[in-house]
């Protein structure tokens, strides 16, 4: 029972004994002390002062959190952070909700502990609210996934493994967000910053300063301006799901920006994402030959060309470069 003094309290033999729970760690003795909190808190519901009951019903709010965190023994994840990517990494491109990550970390400040773990240390933690906007932009399959539906409050770990250079991204991130930029032109000057190294898609929302157009902005850079951005759904199945990159500072030639994005792909797949010359495809990318792959025109736009599947065939940026300039000498 609890004892008040006056405005405070002090703890009784059942915060005692929950105390003594707590520090053995085992699910079941703190199960058994929740439930003589609760039992014990039938007395307390006759007490006419609120007050009184609210502050006796706080023991079994705490023991209830002790047990959340408990399933997740201290010798694998002692801090909530850790039972956080520990539950996160059991599950995989799995549908989890934030009561979940509440319930395991045992703590009211998990969404926290979430982006230090984004942020910090690199795990490709998604919110439904970006994955939606993905979606959306057509950046992410969630069906490849198996997942049918995201809601605003889910999360979903879609890689597991991390990714070291996070922390330094997020700093670039975070001085870009702060210049006095329409969003388009933040997202794509982090984008230059981080020329041909994989971003997410929570980074560039980050940059956007949470727009809800972000994505939609990400693919105009790509289909209207020319910037060569990839995903693992538009031309680059090697990159990791969710992410997106920039593969150089050239802009593709006005008319090849209209060639609509699933034209692209049914072009990239039937050739094996390999250029149909040198057969080079991104399994041999590298930092002394960063090349990417484009498409030409068989027939040329000039001269009628259409941007169809039959007009168009898969080639690397040297050899695409080697066929124009043989075309402009012959």
């Amino acid at each position: 029972m609890l004892d008040l003094v006056g405005d405070s309290f002090v703890m009784g033999d059942e915060e005692l004994a929950r105390r003594s729970a707590k520090l053995q760690s085992d699910p079941e003795s703190l199960r058994c002390a929740l439930l003589d909190l609760i039992k014990n808190f039938g007395s307390e519901l006759k007490n006419t002062d609120l007050r009184v009951r609210v502050i006796a019903l706080i023991p079994s709010f705490h023991a209830l959190r002790d047990l959340g965190n408990s399933l997740i023994p201290k010798a694998s994840a002692a801090s909530a952070r850790e039972r956080i990517i520990f539950y996160l990494v059991a599950y995989p491109r799995k549908v989890i909700k934030g009561d979940e990550l509440m319930v395991v970390s045992g703590i009211d400040d998990w969404p926290r502990r979430v982006r230090e773990l984004r942020v910090e240390h690199g795990w490709s933690i998604v919110t439904g609210v970006t994955a939606q906007q993905m979606v959306k932009a057509g950046d992410l399959d969630l069906t490849a996934l198996g997942i049918e539906s995201l809601k605003v409050d889910d999360y979903v770990l879609l890689n597991e493994t991390q990714d070291r250079d996070a922390a330094v991204r997020w700093n670039i991130a975070n001085e870009i967000r702060n210049e006095k930029l329409a969003a388009k032109d933040r997202l794509l000057l982090f984008f230059q910053k981080n020329v041909g190294r994989p971003v997410t898609g929570e980074e560039l929302r980050y940059v956007a300063k949470g727009s809800t157009e972000w994505a939609r902005r990400v693919r105009e850079l790509r289909t209207e301006e020319g910037w060569f951005i990839a995903t693992k759904t538009t031309g680059r199945p090697d990159l990791p799901i969710g992410a997106y990159v920039l593969e150089d500072m050239n802009q593709t030639p006005p008319h090849d920006r209209r060639i609509p994005d699933d034209v692209r792909g049914k072009v990239l797949v039937r050739d094996g994402h390999s250029c149909q010359h040198c057969t080079w495809d991104h399994t041999k990318w590298n930092a002394s030959d960063p090349r990417h792959l484009e498409l030409h025109h068989v027939l040329h736009h000039a001269k009628g060309g259409k941007n169809s599947v039959e007009n168009l065939i898969t080639l690397c940026t040297i050899c695409h470069h080697k066929v124009h300039r043989k075309e402009k000498f012959e």
